[in-house]
């Protein structure tokens, strides 16, 4: 892991605030040299947060306010172009882990006080509720990076859901279909998210400790990655 070992992002310290954690697969995750084999990640999902990040600043450019969908958020007067984890980050001192991250959005409010907004292209069900504390710390994670380099006060936290809309009416019109293709529709649901940057030296903590061991930690009962793994060594055996 070379001078990465201590680096982590908000997202992937998110994963430790999970109820169902496993520090062997998290240990493993971050040891393996290539990363994990079997990892694919549709590409067609960060160019949907880019076009909405593009649809809601050139707004915000022609109108000097938020779209319609977004006002539920509070009185913000403006955005800030989100920063890379290049620069969006910092070393936490009792644990040496260096935090970063590259939020989504960013917003300002009137009281000149920071908006961090973050992007999911997906349906706003329940099933969400699992990877809730992930974001949650994610958030989080990037209002305490403002708060350590100086780049504003965050006062509030949210997550901002981009559903596809494909139900049969919708489809069933002339206006979705052009001479270059069909467009598709997306609604939009704000889920607040609480404000909580005391969370994150915690976690900071845990995820440098488990770094920290030479040898791979025991896995929690009952994980199925941790089964899947047995799975594959026991067949290559």
């Amino acid at each position: 892991m070379g001078k990465d070992k201590y680096r982590i992002s908000g997202k992937d310290l998110g994963v430790l605030a999970q109820p169902g954690f496993c520090p062997r697969c998290f240990w493993i995750q971050r040891r393996a040299p290539s990363g994990l084999p079997y990892q694919i990640f549709p590409g067609i999902f960060s160019s949907i947060d880019s076009y909405t990040k593009k649809v809601v600043h050139s707004w915000f450019d022609r109108h000097k306010n938020p779209p319609s969908w977004l006002q539920s958020l509070g009185d913000i007067v403006g955005y800030v172009d989100p920063p890379s984890y290049h620069t969006f980050n910092f070393v936490d001192e009792p644990t040496g882990m260096t935090l970063s991250g590259a939020p989504d959005a960013i917003f300002t409010f009137r009281d000149k006080t920071l908006l961090i907004g973050d992007y999911k292209t997906a349906k706003f069900t329940k099933a969400q509720d699992s990877m809730f504390p992930v974001y949650e710390t994610q958030l989080n994670a990037y209002a305490l990076i403002a708060e350590r380099t100086g780049f504003g006060k965050v006062s509030k936290l949210a997550l901002i859901y981009t559903e596809p809309v494909t139900d049969e009416k919708t489809a069933d019109t002339d206006d979705v279909n052009s001479a270059e293709g069909f467009q598709m529709g997306f609604s939009a649901h704000i889920l607040a998210v609480k404000l909580n940057t005391a969370s994150i030296p915690p976690l900071l903590k845990k995820a440098r400790k488990i770094l920290e061991l030479d040898m791979v930690p025991k896995g929690l009962t009952g994980c199925k990655d941790c089964e899947r793994l047995e799975g594959i060594v026991k067949i290559l055996k």
